[in-house]
């Protein structure tokens, strides 16, 4: 099993509307190192960090799980849709999805500050600068430290 984070803007999608659908497509991702965790190596049953970004208060608010293996994300192909790709081809897809289910909703979420307060959290990739990807993988030894806090 392997451990990510995926960032979603709460008034785009929000935890509470995961917990509310239970699964849903996790669409629109167009940067290419975000998509090679999806293709490449994310698996059904992985455990994922719901992350919510650009907000007042960014932080993980809830856990989910990778509830399908990647398969091409079909809004790249519509050009009514907010993520289309012109130059993606359903015969050979640029950009791809997974479907994730709704684990829980953190009573409590642990806010980016207060990530970023531990220091045994110090060279997790979410809190090394620079680093704006939406999907990142998690180590273990973080995922099991976030664990604790909660």
């Amino acid at each position: 099993m392997q451990y990510w984070l995926m960032k979603s803007e709460p008034d785009a999608f929000s935890i509470d509307d995961l917990k509310a659908v239970k699964v849903e497509p996790w669409d629109g991702i167009r940067n290419y190192q975000a998509r090679n965790f999806m293709r490449d190596q994310m698996r059904v049953g992985d455990k994922v960090f719901f992350y919510h970004s650009s907000c007042a208060e960014p932080g993980i608010v809830g856990i989910m799980r990778v509830h399908s293996k990647a398969y091409p994300d079909h809004t790249a192909f519509d050009p009514s849709e907010k993520y289309f790709d012109a130059k993606s081809d359903p015969e050979s897809p640029r950009w791809m999805m997974v479907d994730v289910k709704f684990s829980r909703k953190l009573k409590n979420p642990v806010t980016l500050a207060e990530l970023k307060r531990h220091p045994e959290l110090q060279d997790m990739k979410l809190l090394q600068k620079g680093n704006r990807l939406s999907i990142m993988p998690v180590e273990e030894k973080h995922w099991k430290f976030i664990e604790s806090l909660l």
